[in-house]
């Protein structure tokens, strides 16, 4: 929307709210560096065990970043399914805008935002899509509402009007409901394994750290501390 969609006093009132606005208003937890583990893993866990009991809404809501074939980047917000030895996982159809730029180019970048405590995570690495029985499985385990959206697919695509959508979810639905366990061939497991995980911890007086862990060829990591 450009400034043209709105009213003008939207816009002003937008403008002045956006100057006013401040930044977690609460205290902060700190960041001992000297206990964090050798595993970005284990350290995600920790911090989202902490955000989660801490208040945090949908601690596992993340933005997805990719790159289409030409390069132009893309994001969205989506749920994370699970964070392995593997990586990180999450799921779409194998046909959504995400799918196709996944497919020609299996780089990615996941981020996370907990400002319940002002932290944040960010997560690099190359996205493989599970096999289709994974696939299946991840599905299985999501409510029967993903089942049912799964099974509309047809996302990204152009929609001629909502009552198409309202029919299709509602055929979608029934089926759900008449057979839990129903295929949908385009719903897709993907993993992203990290080469790099950064942790960073808000402070007060702007010192923030940066914590970033780095692949080694070994398979181990590496950790460095980025300036804020």
């Amino acid at each position: 929307m450009d400034d043209s969609d709105a009213r003008p006093d939207d816009i002003a009132h937008g403008r002045a709210l956006l100057r006013s606005l401040r930044v977690w208003d609460t205290e902060l937890p700190p960041f001992d560096l000297e206990a964090a583990p050798g595993d970005p893993l284990a350290l995600f866990w920790q911090w989202f065990v902490d955000v989660a009991e801490a208040g945090q809404v949908e601690p596992h809501t993340m933005t997805l970043a990719t790159a289409d074939a030409s390069g132009r980047p893309d994001v969205r917000t989506l749920m994370l399914h699970d964070a392995d030895d593997a990586g990180w996982h999450f799921g779409s159809h194998a046909g959504s805008a995400k799918g196709r730029q996944l497919a020609a180019r299996l780089e990615a970048a996941l981020g996370f935002y907990w400002p319940v405590q002002g932290r944040q995570v960010r997560v690099r690495g190359r996205v493989t899509p599970a096999s289709a029985a994974d696939s299946r499985a991840d599905l299985a385990r999501r409510s029967p509402g993903a089942l049912a959206s799964a099974l509309v697919g047809r996302q990204s695509e152009v929609l001629p009007s909502y009552g198409d959508l309202v029919a299709a979810s509602q055929a979608a639905w029934e089926h759900a409901q008449a057979d839990p366990d129903a295929p949908a061939p385009s719903w897709t497991l993907y993993v992203l394994e990290a080469a790099e995980v950064e942790f960073f911890q808000g402070e007060a007086r702007r010192r923030h750290v940066r914590l970033r862990y780095l692949r080694d060829p070994d398979g181990g990591w590496t950790k460095e501390l980025l300036w804020p």
